[in-house]
């Protein structure tokens, strides 16, 4: 199989893949062990469970600080999550194999094609439930920059609402006992609607009142969100 063919066949997933093995192989990754250093090492601290929805008719979007963030979100949160990752990461064989086993599912960051979508409908019917960083790469603490509409355009496809979660202090790499804080907090959820601007700002005021960061406009970019900064 050539490396584009392998590449494609992570970018589509059936309600069957999300099956008990992944299920479990994520439980353990995320909610076990990774959860041990985020207690053990950063002094965890949730805020807002009561705001997750019951059933898994939502999109879980965080902002996006550090490479711990969605193991952080899977284990903090009660549902399994499948994240989107780029596709330039299945090229690398381990890690290839590792996210898949977590669940995560290859994309083009640039579009979002058919298979973006018919995948995170087949989540949808599956137990589990979508996540997705809204700015697309690692942001800067304190800021909130680069986010893109592609989430809430999702939200609208699938009627799905959007769950707004903000992250403080993944950015920060601590190896010692109790060294380092890192806080998460839920804020409630966003109902979908045929106004992919109005969902966006909204997840961007959600974001900044829960991590007390500032929405920073990108004036370069074409789909620029107004929004008001908190």
């Amino acid at each position: 199989m050539s490396k584009e063919k392998e590449k494609k066949s992570y970018t589509k997933r059936t309600p069957e893949q999300f099956n008990k093995w992944r299920s479990l192989f994520q439980v353990l990754v995320c909610k076990f062990f990774y959860m041990i250093r985020f207690k053990l090492v950063y002094r965890l601290e949730v805020n807002g469970l009561e705001n997750v929805p019951k059933d898994n008719a939502y999109i879980v979007c965080p902002n996006h600080l550090s490479t711990l963030d969605p193991p952080l979100v899977v284990g903090v949160l009660p549902r399994n999550i499948s994240f989107m990752a780029k596709k330039e990461l299945f090229d690398i064989k381990f890690l290839r194999w590792w996210i898949d086993w977590l669940g995560a599912f290859a994309v083009n960051r640039e579009s979002l094609g058919p298979s973006t979508i018919k995948t995170v409908m087949a989540i949808k019917k599956s137990e589990w439930v979508f996540g997705i960083f809204p700015q697309g790469t690692r942001g800067v603490p304190g800021e909130i920059r680069g986010v893109t509409k592609g989430f809430a355009g999702l939200a609208k496809i699938t009627k799905c609402a959007i769950l707004p979660v903000g992250i403080v202090g993944t950015n920060e790499v601590k190896r010692l006992p109790f060294s380092g804080k890192i806080v998460v907090n839920i804020g409630k959820p966003i109902p979908y609607s045929d106004d992919i601007d109005d969902m966006v700002s909204k997840w961007v005021e959600a974001i900044q009142s829960l991590t007390g960061f500032k929405y920073i406009p990108d004036d370069t970019n074409p789909e620029k969100i107004g929004v008001k900064n908190g």
